[in-house]
């Protein structure tokens, strides 16, 4: 079943159909191979927390996935680990997006916000996702990482190379990791040789340390070279490419739900609460990080041999009516609680508490700069991508000052 043209234009109405009829059924994959796509919410969620599914590529059937290449050095990241590489590295850095330190990052993000509304002036029209909803997980991620800033802009353009890649230039994505492997070579060698008061810096620090958890651990948290350059791709990529996702999708979403935006913007305490729901609605990924099952596996009554590659639909299993309630209505009142916007069980996002913040200062901001904000396109266009689900731009009005009417 070739379903990918219908999930990126009308995925909910896809989805509705897969859960009654064939809630695990054989799909054409995102790199074009087959893989079976899991879309009820029961059956995603226990998957997500199956060790039998496991993310290392080396248990995917001969000939079958392909999925993005990339060389080692860029590969050795938690996106294709199990335990007890994933948790050994995930221990590592799991410390720098803990609610602790997520909230002492709330003040500069909120700096961040601002100056980029300032750059917008009080009255006229933007493209939200490249003026703001873009540049401020770039700008926060990078911070955090210590990547330069003349250097950021290149990295939205490789990840966009990667997520959605242009059908016209064959070769863009393939040139895109190579620039990145340079990026990332120059700039560990340039902390190695300049540590400064950030996460990289931090890592680096370990690797070449020796390796420790930083609480009485010995060496048996060492990363190897290729770990340390993976896991810091990975933070740049995931940490800005789901939070933009994030950002623009709920901006998008209540730019459409007119009397929830004015909602949040008479209270905005209600915004930690929005941002949940606004998730569940309309997350940044449509499907988890494909699995491959260590042995036949069988899932809703569906046997799924050894090796062959499962998509757990994330955007589908949120929307089912076995879970939520009229899961098609936003409903900023509703209990989100077991969402699967940011995943589920070990491989749950590392950056979720700091994916959530970001959002919800980044809309706070927002409403309260401007007073009237409303769409200047009637049909914004979505990625063409099934492994994010985003906006390419979205073209809004805005005033600082209220509307006469």
């Amino acid at each position: 079943m070739d379903l990918q043209g219908e999930l990126i234009e009308h995925p909910h109405s896809v989805y509705d159909r897969l859960r009654d009829a064939a809630p695990v059924c054989r799909i054409t994959g995102t790199d074009g191979t087959p893989a079976w796509l899991v879309t009820r919410y029961d059956d995603v969620r226990a998957a997500l927390a199956d060790p039998r599914l496991s993310l290392d590529k080396s248990h995917a059937t001969e000939g079958g996935y392909r999925g993005l290449s990339l060389p080692p050095a860029l590969d050795a990241n938690l996106l294709n680990m199990d335990p007890p590489d994933h948790t050994r590295i995930r221990r590592l850095v799991s410390r720098a997006f803990n609610p602790r330190r997520t909230e002492q990052l709330r003040t500069p993000i909120r700096a961040t916000a601002d100056r980029l509304l300032d750059a917008l002036g009080p009255a006229g029209t933007a493209d939200l996702v490249a003026a703001y909803a873009a540049p401020l997980p770039i700008v926060v991620i990078c911070d955090l990482l210590g990547v330069p800033e003349d250097r950021r802009l290149d990295f939205r353009t490789w990840t966009d190379a990667l997520i959605a890649p242009d059908p016209s230039r064959p070769r863009a994505a393939k040139e895109a990791v190579v620039a990145m492997l340079g990026f990332f070579t120059e700039l560990m060698a340039h902390k190695r040789s300049r540590p400064g008061d950030d996460l990289l810096s931090d890592l680096i620090a370990v690797r070449d340390g020796g390796g420790s958890d930083g609480e009485g651990g010995g060496g048996g948290d060492r990363l190897s070279e290729d770990e340390l350059m993976s896991l810091a791709f990975l933070i740049l990529f995931a940490g800005y490419e789901n939070t933009v996702q994030l950002i623009g999708n709920a901006i998008h979403t209540l730019l459409a739900h007119p009397e929830d935006l004015a909602r949040l913007r008479k209270d905005p305490s209600a915004l930690p609460a929005a941002v949940e729901e606004l998730a569940r609605y309309e997350g940044p990924a449509p499907l988890a990080i494909r699995r491959f099952p260590t042995e036949d596996i069988t899932i809703a009554g569906v046997t799924v041999p050894a090796g062959e590659t499962v998509l757990l639909s994330l955007s589908s299993a949120n929307r089912d009516p076995a879970r939520f309630a009229r899961p098609d209505l936003l409903d900023l009142d509703r209990d989100t609680s077991g969402h699967l916007a940011l995943g589920h069980g070990i491989h749950y996002c590392l950056g979720a508490p700091l994916a959530r913040a970001e959002t919800e200062i980044a809309l706070a901001a927002l409403l309260e700069r401007y007073p009237v904000l409303e769409p200047a396109s009637p049909a914004p266009r979505w990625r063409p991508s099934l492994r994010a689900r985003g906006l390419t731009e979205l073209p809004v009005r805005y005033d600082t000052a209220r509307s006469p009417h």
